[in-house]
């Protein structure tokens, strides 16, 4: 397995089937591991924010999810073999969880939306064990009650799997700060795959998510939500990408 330096970043060159395989044997092993993701809005923000960058290089899994990252990658030199969002596959993941028994954990996104995506992931694996849903509305300053709270109730669920999507960089920055006194297998970054699920939040047709354009459906789908960060981060990620390429990664 090797690795793709993006902007300072290592993004892993894995397949999908590569990502899922690992995610068995950690859980096989009762071992523990943080898989997080990486697009174009991650990568400006790790440039700008060194203990993003350290996190996510300290990381035990960094996938591509998305289009430009590859992209920027061959510009660089780097294989990538294929960009593959968690909205995507989740429905993999949820099918091989239910096969070996493996529990999921819903946590962040709007109240009602883990909820109504378990809903809906249980409606397609009925026997999939989903041992608890939070939504990403409370206070995570750390030592705070309702942090210790959702803490507490995620290590009594005991989940294999647990999805964490509060939205980047707030989701890294909370698994950063509780990853020792979380009782899980596998933390995995998800952004906003529960309103995605829950049917909430659309994507766009198949045609322009699989042909480089996630991005310009994202934008016809929810323009106030995305039009302001492809504005900005596509040319400030060109700019970097031509940087690195001739003057090296950022220190």
């Amino acid at each position: 397995m090797g690795k793709a330096n993006v902007l300072g970043i290592m993004i892993d060159d894995l397949r999908l089937d590569e990502v899922l395989d690992r995610i068995d044997q950690v859980v096989g092993a009762n071992k523990r591991a943080l898989i997080t993701h990486m697009n174009v809005m991650g990568l400006n923000i790790a440039y700008e924010q060194g203990w993003l960058r350290q996190f996510l290089n300290h990381a035990d899994l960094v996938y591509c999810d998305g289009m430009g990252v590859l992209l920027g990658a061959r510009f660089l030199g780097c294989r990538i073999p294929e960009r593959f969002t968690l909205a995507d596959w989740i429905w993999q993941l949820a099918e091989r969880a239910e096969k070996r028994g493996h529990s999921i954990f819903l946590l962040g996104n709007p109240p009602g939306a883990a909820e109504e995506a378990a809903a809906r992931l249980r409606r397609r694996f009925p026997n999939l064990c989903i041992s608890g849903v939070y939504h990403g509305y409370f206070d995570k300053t750390p030592n705070s009650s309702e942090n210790a709270q959702v803490i507490g109730r995620i290590n009594a669920a005991k989940p294999n799997l647990l999805l964490v999507g509060f939205g980047m960089p707030t989701q890294e920055k909370w698994l950063m700060e509780n990853w020792p006194t979380l009782n899980v297998n596998i933390a995995i970054t998800c952004g906003a795959l529960f309103e995605y699920v829950a049917g909430s939040l659309k994507r766009g047709p198949r045609w322009m998510t699989q042909n480089y354009l996630e991005w310009l459906a994202r934008l016809v789908v929810a323009p106030k939500r995305y039009t302001n960060r492809y504005l900005r981060d596509n040319p400030l990620f060109i700019y970097r990408l031509i940087k690195q390429r001739f003057q090296g990664e950022p220190k």
